[in-house]
Formats: C-alpha cells, sequence, structure tokens
C-alpha cells in the first residue's frame, strides 16, 4: 500500500460517524438524548427503542459503536440486556436514576453514566469521553464493563426475569416459573413446568442472581425453586430425595441437608 492510499484511509476512518443507539423505556427521555445527539457531527443515531427485547434484536443487526442505556426498565432492565449479548459489547453511556454505591462504581471505570435528570454540560462531558475512548480503542475490550457489572452485580437485587436465546428468539423468563436447575457440562438446564431452556452459565453465577429466600442449592449440579418441594424422603447414605409437587424426584446431597430442612420448618 503506497503512502497517498494510506493517508486516503487514515482520512476516511477518521470521518467514519460513530453509530449510537438510545435504549430508554420513557419516550422524553429518548428524545431528548436523540436531540443532544443530532448537534453533533461526529454522531451517527442507528435507533432508538424502548424495550430490552427490541434493543436486542437492533444491537444484533445495527452493531452499534455507541449505546444510550436506561438501568430501570419494566421487564428486562440494562444490566440483563447486557449480560444477553454475546461477542463484543459497544461502549455503553448509562442513564439512570441508579443510588450512588452504583454511581460511585461507574465513575471509577471508563464507561460514564448520566444521572436523570442531566443537563447539556453533563451530556457533553460524557459523549466526550466515550468518543475518545471509541476513537482511540475501536470496537471496547469487554474487560473494563464486565468489571463494572460485576462490582454493581454484588449490590443488585435478585433477578426477577432472566433473558434467554433460543432458536434465534430472545425469552424473558420470570425466575419464579423456573421449578428447578440442573447443570449440564458447561450449560444448565433451566425446568419450567413441561419446558426446559438451556442457557450458558455456572451454577455459582446463576445462584447469586436468584433470591435466597425463593431457591436452594440441594446439589452441587442442582438449584430447587423451594416452593415447589412437597417433601423429603430419607434415602441411603444419609442423603435425602426431593419430592416436587409435580412428582419429579431429586436429589439431596449431605452437604445441603441442614440448609434446607432449616427454611423448609421456617
Amino acid at each position: 500500500m503506497s503512502a497517498a492510499t494510506s493517508d486516503a484511509s487514515a482520512t476516511r476512518d477518521q470521518v467514519m460517524p460513530i453509530r449510537a443507539l438510545i435504549v430508554d423505556d420513557e419516550p422524553l427521555a429518548r428524545k431528548r438524548i436523540y436531540d443532544l445527539l443530532r448537534q453533533d457531527k461526529e454522531i451517527e443515531v442507528v435507533g432508538e427503542c424502548g424495550s430490552g427485547s427490541a434493543a436486542m434484536e437492533l444491537l444484533e443487526r445495527d452493531k452499534p459503536d455507541l449505546l444510550f442505556l436506561d438501568i430501570q426498565m419494566p421487564e428486562v432492565d440494562g444490566f440483563d440486556l447486557l449480560d444477553a449479548l454475546e461477542g463484543s459489547i459497544p461502549a455503553v453511556i448509562f442513564v439512570t436514576a441508579y443510588d450512588k454505591y452504583a454511581l460511585r462504581a461507574f465513575d471509577a471505570q471508563a464507561v460514564d453514566y448520566l444521572l436523570k435528570p442531566f443537563n447539556e454540560s453533563r451530556f457533553q462531558q460524557a459523549l466526550s469521553r466515550a468518543k475518545e475512548k471509541i476513537r482511540k480503542a475501536g470496537p471496547l475490550v469487554n474487560a473494563e464493563l464486565l468489571s463494572l457489572l460485576k462490582d454493581v452485580q454484588s449490590g443488585r437485587k435478585a433477578a426477577d426475569r432472566l433473558v434467554i436465546k433460543s432458536g434465534g428468539r430472545v425469552l424473558f423468563l420470570k425466575t419464579t416459573d423456573i421449578d428447578y436447575v440442573e447443570a449440564a457440562g458447561n450449560y444448565l438446564n433451566l425446568f419450567v413446568g413441561k419446558e426446559t431452556h438451556l442457557i450458558r452459565e455456572t451454577m455459582q453465577s446463576l445462584e447469586s442472581r436468584l433470591d435466597p429466600e425463593r431457591f436452594l442449592r440441594i446439589h452441587r449440579s442442582t438449584i430447587v425453586n423451594l416452593e415447589r418441594i412437597k417433601e423429603l424422603q430419607p434415602w441411603f447414605g444419609g442423603e435425602y430425595v426431593v419430592v416436587l409437587r409435580d412428582g419429579r424426584k431429586l436429589t439431596l446431597s449431605r452437604t445441603y441437608r441442614a440448609r434446607v430442612q432449616q427454611l423448609l420448618e421456617a
């Protein structure tokens, strides 16, 4: 490649717009961000939407460089949406009314946030930080964002829903509908009535996201919804059989027996 060709290529790269997607369940909040972005010639808004399912489709289709993401949305919050993404995650500016411990976690990372209601000056500050990062690094490495998620998730309430990708569809499953979970190699089987959903996650990770007052580990490879338990039956070697209300039977190992009995008695 000649020097002239190289310079021309570099010039094109420099003027390529940053493609932005806006995700917020409040129409006025989306319009506010859109109106501010329209004034910036370096930004191209590729879409906007108000739900996690719509956002998933747009993220996979349009591959934006920058994502303005509301955290507190009905059904699926911003964290659940990011958890469900595969591959590269775009630069994220959180748009949130989250409490202060989370904001401190955000501020310690290279990913910015906007606290509602925000003024234009604060918006431009966040946008400038994101543009600088994108221009320097191109598509973001996920490590920084995943680190942020771990910091914040440690203080989050239990998940109300799980995002499941199955057969080209995105399902939002209520955790209360889960009967039990079983490990299957690097995957987990979620048993929901007569349906079974396969997800790629560890037992430890999913256990940390489920309500400990409702879900309990009864075996190294099994988590059960306590409301589905009908009775415990003694078995060999100090183990028990957990009988569910629909007749299905699970093994309760000695390691977890005391905790199960304590919760059932309570």
